[in-house]
């Protein structure tokens, strides 16, 4: 599909791809909500009067890094785009990163966990925006072991994101004194965790780390439930829940669960504001961080290009990107570090009671905000050749 903003004769012509999952386990929390983000970012940046023709196209890479890689190639090769967006699913993220390098094009990525992106693997065409593996388990695993949860077994999905959100969170763990008593690896998409779950159980870890995401990490909660194991004294650790998720398993089955985020659509005005308007445009649904990164990679995408007058070098693109400050109303001030990583606040949220959530979607309740400065992987070290 494709949206286009027509203007005069002298108008800069832009070509935005989103590429995510569009039907999988995937697809609620990235989506069509995140062509429905885009499209946001370039009305409210105004596209039109100031001489940039854009056009928005979309595809499904059905989570699968081939097909991911043939969509990226196939787009910069015929059809011009210059920008490529979201990309949930790891392996499929750094496959399109790679190629985006090679074409000298620019890939803000808003969908995938790894910290690959910014460390072994990291580009100076590419930005990634929203949350990642470390910011997660630094979150989450942080506060679990915090309270004395210090035990812990991993259920964890069995490609890149997977293993590196288990990764981040067992160094977390064992950092902190805790101890990891085992793990196992489910395919990717899963359907039946019953195996996987009774493995866990019998471990006596104190927390079961779910090392997943979207349907799977909602099919693993729903299946804990009717094996009564949080009521048997375990703890399940959702290390990326999104408020879609929520939605799907309901506050019977999410409350009390602490999971970390960088945007919530009610902390504020500015992002009630916005996730109202989505929301109208999404049949009620609010937006995930994800179409929230979207918004907002795309928003400074643009204000790089108006600057710069110039989206043929998508590394100068992404040089001009990191030399400006951030800002917009859902994620607030901030700044992009040279390996790429954008930084800005998390925030550690647990899931409301039904009794104290006060209408649709009113789901998390704030715990605590990590500091962009802290919310991170520091840069030294990480592996960035674009750092060291």
């Amino acid at each position: 599909m494709g949206l286009l903003f027509a203007a005069g004769a002298q108008a800069q012509d832009v070509r935005i791809g989103v590429l995510n999952d569009r039907s999988g386990i995937y697809a609620d929390l990235s989506g069509e909500g995140s062509v429905v983000a885009a499209r946001m970012a370039v009305e409210d940046f105004d596209a039109e009067a100031k001489g940039i023709n854009v056009t928005i196209t979309s595809a499904d890479h059905q989570n699968k890094p081939d097909v991911a890689a043939t969509l990226a190639r196939q787009w910069f090769d015929q059809d011009n785009v210059d920008l490529i967006v979201d990309v949930p699913t790891s392996s499929a993220a750094l496959a399109v990163a790679e190629i985006t390098r090679e074409k000298n094009k620019v890939f803000i990525n808003s969908g995938a966990g790894t910290t690959e992106l910014t460390g072994a693997q990291c580009s100076p065409n590419t930005v990634h925006w929203t949350y990642d593996t470390w910011a997660l388990a630094n979150g989450t695993g942080g506060a679990m072991v915090e309270t004395g949860a210090d035990t812990w077994f991993f259920l964890t999905a069995d490609y890149a994101f997977g293993h590196a959100l288990e990764s981040d969170t067992r160094a977390l763990v064992e950092g902190a004194g805790g101890q990891v008593l085992g793990q196992v690896r489910h395919p990717f998409p899963g359907q039946d965790f019953s195996s996987f779950l009774l493995q866990a159980q019998s471990s006596g870890a104190q927390v079961i780390g779910l090392a997943n995401a979207g349907g799977d990490t909602v099919n693993a909660i729903k299946q804990a439930a009717e094996f009564g194991i949080t009521q048997a004294g375990q703890s399940l650790a959702g290390l990326l829940i999104f408020i879609t998720d929520v939605h799907a398993l309901g506050l019977e089955a999410a409350q009390g669960l602490v999971l970390t985020e960088s945007f919530y659509w009610d902390l504020n005005d500015g992002t009630r504001e916005w996730s109202d308007r989505f929301a109208e445009r999404m049949s009620g649904q609010k937006p995930t961080m994800v179409h929230a990164g979207v918004y907002s990679g795309v928003l400074h995408y643009l204000k790089a290009i108006e600057a710069t007058g110039d989206d043929s070098d998508g590394a100068a693109v992404v040089a001009a990107m990191k030399e400006m400050p951030t800002s917009d109303p859902l994620f607030g001030e901030g700044e992009i570090r040279a390996d790429g990583r954008k930084l800005h606040d998390m925030y550690l949220f647990r899931v409301k009671a039904p009794g104290d959530s006060e209408g649709p979607w009113d789901y998390y309740e704030l715990v605590s905000t990590i500091p962009a400065a802290s919310a991170f992987k520091p840069m030294e070290g990480g592996g960035c050749a674009l750092v060291e």
